[in-house]
């Protein structure tokens, strides 16, 4: 079994999170259960993903549950970026959130490429 929290893609994805939960508050009420719950859902998706992966015992099952961290981290920047078109994010949290989420793809494309070099 891995241990994520020694992991910087763990550390950046977890920042993720905090960072769309702050600018997501101010977000229109009535998206409460639209795009608000589904960013929410999908920058949670990323850690949790992560996490769960380290708990399984092959590389390939590994892979797998880093591959969905890594579909959920795009789908999450195309949200904020569609957030942002409809003014709901407000350019301060977009200048906060656009490098660490770039940053965290990065880190999380280096590890799946790692991992599928040595398999």
């Amino acid at each position: 079994m891995r241990d994520h929290t020694q992991l910087r893609v763990f550390e950046l994805a977890d920042e993720v999170v905090l960072l769309v939960y702050r600018a997501s508050a101010g977000f229109p009420k009535e998206e409460l259960f639209g795009l608000t719950s589904q960013i929410r859902r999908a920058a949670v998706s990323v850690p949790s993903n992560i996490v769960e992966g380290c708990a399984r015992d092959s590389e390939a099952e590994y892979l797998r549950f880093l591959n969905i961290a890594f579909g959920s981290l795009r789908e999450l920047h195309y949200q904020l970026n569609l957030s942002k078109r409809l003014g709901f994010l407000r350019n301060e949290d977009s200048l906060l959130l656009e490098p660490k989420i770039v940053e965290t793809e990065k880190v999380l494309n280096s590890l799946i490429r790692a991992l599928r070099d040595e398999g």
